[in-house]
């Protein structure tokens, strides 16, 4: 069994904004994949933040204030049960699959601290996690690829899905369920990609410059958890330094899967 065929949990978040130190949760993703005596458990949550929601996260995931306050569950019981989903898949020995995962990591970590909670890896104590981040292993994977156009990244979700030619649902993105289950999809794409000879990759994968997939085959989990540390390091670098182009103050932060507390 190789790392993208085995059982996994698929994560996601919805929130206020992108403030990993501030910002709060509003729906979350748990889903439980694959494996053999593995039941196929599937959450979803919808919060109460106990703050605003800005129009402007309104605009991505569609949740207002008051939704959220009508129909929500209170904030401290959601972040108490996400974390424990993923602490029960993890402990069997999943890896926690997701697309950028150091956002939906720490902010959920914040959240537990925010409202006085064992953090994830506090409930894991010496079990180790192992995070797959399809961010950081399209990245590597396939490093020349350009953004498709002036308002759509290279390594935004959707982008991923058209690279590894899965059906994309503008409706349905943004949901956390949807964009969870997406990871988990393109992850299997990426891995099965890595395990093929590249002659016999699609013409649309050879075409690009310098691919690398075939990098990530055999691989243990262990392994590969290590080295996305390295390579989202080197990948943050890279972007600090492109931005600093225009504006010298920019940073990027490179820690993964998860900014240390307190340094922010």
């Amino acid at each position: 069994m190789t790392w993208h065929t085995g059982p996994l949990v698929a994560f996601d978040l919805e929130t206020t904004g992108v403030d990993v130190e501030a910002d709060r949760i509003v729906t979350a993703a748990v889903l439980g994949l694959g494996g053999t005596g593995r039941s196929a458990d599937s959450y979803e949550w919808l919060a109460d933040p106990g703050v605003d929601i800005p129009a402007e996260a309104t605009a991505v995931h569609h949740i207002t204030t008051e939704h959220a306050r009508k129909h929500g569950e209170p904030a401290h019981d959601v972040v108490d049960q996400i974390t424990e989903a993923l602490a029960i898949r993890v402990g069997m020995g999943d890896p926690l699959v997701g697309h950028n995962v150091p956002f939906d990591l720490t902010l959920l970590d914040r959240e537990c601290r925010r409202h006085e909670l064992p953090t994830l890896h506090e409930r894991l104590g010496e079990t180790p996690l192992h995070v797959l981040d399809t961010r950081v292993l399209d990245a590597w994977g396939l490093p020349y690829r350009k953004r498709p156009s002036e308002t759509q990244g290279a390594r935004q979700l959707i982008t991923l899905a058209q690279v590894y030619e899965l059906p994309w649902d503008d409706e349905a993105a943004h949901g956390c369920s949807y964009d969870a289950r997406m990871s988990a999809r393109i992850l299997y794409r990426i891995g099965t990609l890595a395990h093929m000879r590249p002659s016999e990759w699609p013409e649309r994968i050879r075409w690009h410059k310098r691919p690398r997939l075939h990098g990530l085959k055999g691989l243990t989990l262990p392994e590969l958890h290590a080295a996305q540390i390295g390579w989202a390091a080197e990948q943050a670098a890279g972007l600090q330094a492109h931005f600093q182009k225009t504006d010298p103050a920019a940073v990027v932060d490179g820690s993964w899967p998860l900014r240390p507390w307190g340094e922010a």
